[in-house]
C-alpha cells in the first residue's frame, strides 16, 4: 500500500494533499497529522467529499506518529510562516520543531523517503537528515524545482512560447544564493543565448529570485507552486520513474543538503547528476554552499 504522511497541514501541505487527491497517482492513502485535529477532521471531510469526482480511490484520515511505520513517504511542511526575503531568518524556530518531529518519527519503524518541503528548505532537509536515522539517499528536499518551474514560466512568458518548451536548471540554495546554469540552458537543443541577450537572463535571474516575495507581498503566502512540485516529486518515487529534477540532496564532499539534478525513483535519489559548470557558475555553486554551510552550522552541533 503507497501511504503518505503529511506531517503540517496549514496551506502548503493542505494543497499538497488536494493535489494528491484530485491528480492521477499511485497513491492509496494519506495521512494528516497537525496539532489542530478538530481542524483536520474538517479538512478531511471537504476532501472526502470531492472523491465521487476524481479517478483516484484514496482514503483520507486524521493520524498520528504510529501511522509513519509502513509509509512510503512522509512529507514534511510543517514550519512557521516565512517571515522575510532572507530564508534563512526562520532558521532557529524550524529547528526547534525539526528536532521533535524527528524525534517522534525516529520511535516508528518507518523506512520509506522523508521530503522535505520548510524553509530555509536545504538547511531543513540537512538536519532532517541528521537528527533521522535513514542514509541520506532517502532523505530530500523540494530544492530549486520550483525555482527552475519559476524560471522556465518566465523565459516562455518573455518569448512566447511553452514552459514546457524551455531546459534550464536553478541550482545552489532554494534562497537568495541560487543561480541559473545558463551555460547548460537550451531551447530545442539550441543554446539559449540565441534567444535571450545578457540584459534580458540578468532579469529573468533576478525575476526568479525574488519570485516568493512577490506571491508573499501581495497575498501573504506562497502554496499552490510548491504544493505541485511535491506533488511531481511524489509521482516520481511511488511510480519509480527515475526522472531529473532539481532537488536538495546530499554532498558528501562538502556535508551539506544543496539543489542539483538528480535521477528519483521509488528509493528517493539514486544518482547526483555532475554538470560541467563555468567558472563563473561553480564560483555561485562554492558561494552556495558556504552560505548553507554557514547557516547548518550556527543551530547544529554533531554529537
Amino acid at each position: 500500500m503507497n501511504k503518505i504522511v503529511v506531517i503540517g497541514c496549514g496551506k502548503v501541505g493542505m494543497t499538497y494533499i488536494y493535489a494528491l487527491v484530485n491528480q492521477m497517482n499511485n497513491v492509496d492513502e494519506i495521512v494528516m497529522i497537525d496539532i489542530d485535529k478538530e481542524k483536520l477532521e474538517g479538512e478531511r471531510l471537504d476532501l472526502c467529499h470531492t472523491l465521487q469526482f476524481t479517478q483516484n480511490n484514496i482514503t483520507v484520515k486524521v493520524g498520528d506518529y504510529e501511522d509513519c511505520n509502513d509509509a512510503k513517504i512522509i512529507v514534511i511542511t510543517a514550519g512557521i510562516p516565512q517571515s522575510s526575503n532572507d530564508r534563512l531568518k526562520d532558521l532557529k524556530a524550524n529547528n526547534v520543531f525539526y528536532q521533535e518531529i524527528m524525534e517522534k518519527i525516529n520511535k516508528t519503524n518507518f523506512d520509506g523517503i522523508l521530503l522535505i518541503a520548510s524553509n530555509p528548505l536545504d538547511v531543513m532537509t540537512y538536519l532532517a537528515y541528521r537528527y533521522s536515522t535513514l542514509p541520506p539517499n532517502q532523505v530530500l528536499g523540494t530544492g530549486t524545482s520550483l525555482d527552475s518551474a519559476r524560471l522556465s514560466y518566465y523565459i516562455a512568458e518573455e518569448l512566447g512560447i511553452s514552459p514546457k518548451s524551455i531546459h534550464a536548471y536553478v541550482l545552489g540554495e532554494h534562497g537568495a544564493s541560487q543561480f541559473v546554469a545558463w551555460s547548460k540552458a537550451n531551447i530545442a537543443q539550441q543554446d539559449i543565448n540565441r534567444f535571450l541577450t545578457d540584459k534580458q537572463k540578468e532579469e529573468l535571474e533576478e525575476k526568479t529570485r525574488n519570485a516568493a516575495y512577490e506571491i508573499i507581498k501581495r497575498k501573504g503566502s506562497t502554496y499552490y507552486g510548491i504544493a505541485m512540485a511535491l506533488q511531481r516529486i511524489t509521482n516520481a518515487i511511488l511510480k519509480d520513474e527515475e526522472i531529473i529534477l532539481p532537488v536538495s540532496n546530499y554532498d558528501r564532499d562538502n556535508d551539506v543538503y544543496i539543489s542539483t539534478p538528480c535521477i528519483i525513483g521509488k528509493n528517493g535519489i539514486k544518482n547526483r547528476i555532475f554538470m560541467e559548470l563555468e567558472k563563473k557558475e561553480e564560483e555561485k555553486l562554492s558561494h552556495s554552499i558556504a552560505v548553507i554551510k554557514n547557516a547548518i552550522q550556527s543551530v547544529y552541533q554533531p554529537k
